[in-house]
């Protein structure tokens, strides 16, 4: 398998969460970490981003990936700038940007979860989600600005503010505001985009010089339709199959390869679906291999 359709500069990699979930410790909590690194490598897959089952000591990962032929394209930071000041988010920061660096990744993850609800944050309605005012969206843009600069100036890291569902940057105003203020790295989610009813290529039309990194994830429509109808939860969601991969949902990739032939992106492309792996629709080495061809598909021409 060959990402030679791909243009220079620019890799295609896989998130472990089609093999293991992050939160629902019960979806692939049986799959070993060598299934995913060994599928994701077979699948023709460039990189991996980190799950919760990588080691975090770098005398072991380094090796690790490097076995299986794969780079570190990044990893999440659940980052809390909403409630906390830099100082604290850079040392809650510290140990996980340092690796992420040493292992030769440019670019670290922003997920937004402050001002979440302490408990069980994604098992309320989706309704019920975190919500700034306008002042709050200003101070949380300014730290956002600042932790971006010392994040480059302390681990040479870029950041990728990822909006996301449930979180403090859901719609496209949202995300909107804060990346014109902040004019911070940005990561550009499809499926959580298409979720929240809203056209991701709107942000590539209006940040596009700000992408950082873009992550690849499809949506069952009906699944949607039936979440937002009965307003369930975000792992609700997630359990019933809303997510999927490229190719198998309702999203348009075309704009994905648009962009990055026009803009010169450089750097990731990263096929995400938070799905049950015990699903026969979701079984990992299959789904991700289907996401790879669909990928690099829409860069032939």
């Amino acid at each position: 398998m060959t990402q030679a359709n791909l243009p220079a500069g620019v890799r295609l990699g896989v998130s472990p969460l089609s093999w293991t979930n992050e939160v629902l410790e019960e979806l692939g909590g049986d799959i070993p970490l060598e299934t995913c690194l060994s599928e994701a490598a077979g699948n023709g897959y460039a990189g991996v981003e980190l799950g919760r089952k990588f080691p975090r000591d770098l005398a072991v990962l380094g090796p690790l990936l490097k076995a299986h032929g794969l780079a570190l394209a990044s990893g999440w930071h659940s980052g809390f700038l909403a409630e906390r000041d830099i100082a604290a988010e850079m040392e809650a920061v510290r140990d996980h940007a340092t690796l992420l660096a040493a292992l030769g990744a440019e670019v670290m993850v922003y997920g937004p979860v402050g001002r979440m609800a302490p408990e069980t944050p994604l098992d309320i309605p989706m309704t019920n989600r975190v919500r700034l005012t306008a002042d709050e969206a200003t101070t949380y843009a300014d730290r956002l600005r600042e932790f971006e600069v010392r994040l480059f100036g302390e681990h040479g890291l870029k950041l990728a503010y990822h909006h996301h569902l449930m979180m403090v940057a859901e719609t496209f105003d949202e995300v909107s505001r804060v990346i014109e203020r902040a004019r911070c790295g940005l990561l550009v989610d499809t499926g959580h985009a298409f979720a929240a009813g809203w056209d991701y290529a709107r942000l590539f039309e209006r940040f596009g010089d700000l992408v950082t990194h873009i992550h690849l994830k499809d949506v069952r429509a009906e699944r949607l339709a039936e979440v937002r109808e009965r307003d369930l939860s975000f792992n609700d969601a997630v359990r019933m199959g809303m997510f999927t991969v490229p190719g198998d949902g309702a999203v348009d990739f075309a704009p994905v390869a648009d962009f990055v032939r026009r803009s010169g992106y450089q750097g990731w492309l990263i096929v995400e679906a938070e799905q049950d792996p015990s699903r026969p629709e979701a079984s990992p080495r299959a789904a991700t291999k289907r996401a790879f061809d669909h990928v690099t598909a829409l860069f032939r021409e």
